[in-house]
């Protein structure tokens, strides 16, 4: 169980990631915001749960 919840997570992140790159190259600032948001979200859920991801420091404010 562990493992599917660490792999769906990683899969989430990825996403989100992918989603706020996409909003920055086109000047969403809003949707940047909230993408930006649930990468901090995923990283906090990781951390709250023992599971390390590699990420920025900006990343856990959720800054975009």
């Amino acid at each position: 169980m562990t493992h599917m919840f660490d792999q769906e997570l990683r899969e989430q992140l990825a996403q989100a990631r992918q989603a706020l790159a996409e909003a920055r190259k086109a000047g969403d600032e809003d949707g940047a915001q909230a993408y930006a948001g649930r990468v901090a979200g995923l990283l906090h859920l990781a951390a709250h749960h023992g599971i390390q991801l590699p990420h920025l420091a900006e990343e856990e404010l959720g800054e975009s």
